[in-house]
């Protein structure tokens, strides 16, 4: 396979995925900016931290829901934001377009322009349905690949490529909850509100799969150790992992040689498959979380050199 194809099917999937998991996003900060007192913790501030946007706001001034639909929905020159990803990854499809079914052309072809025509008032009004519709194409775009793409090493591309990008966004929800919803004064994996942690899992679609897990029982530990550490629930870090390793052994195989790639993602699945129950919090919540996206961060770059994308 041609590398830039290679690196397009990469970054088809990573677009996809950062959209859905931006659409995921807001709708967290949403349901923490309804808490009494979020306007003075500025909520909607820890959103743009953590998909790195913050330089775009004066430190000094407020975060309210229209600036994140102006910046993380409808922005078309933000990384982040969903209408500038969805953009992107129908731009790479339409580079590769044999390279893809035609189901999963046109989950990436339909609608495209759609937030083009929103203004910020609109997008406010109907942002429940826009956010709906973001989680729907992007899992049309996932089964039409599940149910009629060939499993050949473009396929392992497009997984490759979505693992990636799952993993790092659940992270960085998670570290939602440790820019604002943390109090500076407390220490991290004390008392937590419960609508908050459960609004992580409502979040990340993980109700009801923590539910068969864990029962009844609401804790800050239990709750990220599922969506750090459980190996079922597909949403979680190193599950993620997982899949890297796995879909990066196969590219191995096709190409006929290892590369640094793979060892990083094996070593990343087995210190995280070490991790035990309740040591990301004893050793610090927001350590953990920036040392594995950093490990992320280093992994891309090993993927792109490996396979010489531009």
């Amino acid at each position: 396979m041609l590398s830039r194809t290679a690196e397009n099917l990469f970054w088809i999937a990573r677009y996809m995925e950062r959209a859905e998991a931006t659409a995921r996003l807001i709708t967290m900060g949403q349901r923490m900016a309804i808490l009494p007192g979020a306007t003075l913790r500025d909520e909607w501030r820890s959103v743009v931290k953590v998909t790195g946007g913050e330089n775009w706001f004066d430190p000094k001034t407020v975060i309210r829901e229209s600036d994140i639909v102006e910046h993380l929905l409808l922005n078309p020159d933000n990384p982040s934001s969903i209408r500038f990803c969805l953009a992107r990854a129908r731009a790479n499809g339409k580079s590769v377009r044999t390279a893809l079914t035609q189901e999963m052309w046109e989950a990436l072809n339909e609608g495209w322009r759609k937030l083009e025509t929103y203004s910020v008032a609109n997008a406010r009004r109907d942002l429940a349905e826009i956010v709906d519709w973001v989680k729907t194409r992007t899992m049309i775009f996932r089964g039409s690949t599940e149910s009629g793409h060939l499993r050949n090493e473009g396929h392992d591309f497009l997984r490759a490529g979505g693992a990636l990008e799952r993993g790092s966004m659940t992270l960085r929800l998670l570290d939602v909850k440790y820019y604002v919803l943390l109090p500076e004064t407390e220490v991290v994996g004390g008392h937590r509100d419960h609508y908050q942690w459960t609004s992580v899992l409502h979040a990340l679609s993980g109700s009801r799969a923590y539910h068969h897990v864990y029962g009844g029982s609401y804790s800050p530990w239990q709750i990220t150790d599922f969506l750090m550490l459980n190996r079922q629930f597909p949403r979680s870090v190193l599950y993620c992992f997982d899949q890297m390793a796995y879909r990066l052994q196969r590219l191995a195989h096709w190409h006929g040689r290892r590369s640094d790639c793979n060892k990083r993602s094996e070593e990343m699945v087995a210190a995280l498959a070490r991790t035990t129950s309740g040591e990301i919090f004893s050793e610090g919540l927001h350590e953990v979380i920036q040392r594995k996206l950093g490990q992320c961060n280093k992994l891309g770059f090993e993927i792109a050199e490996a396979y010489h994308f531009g």
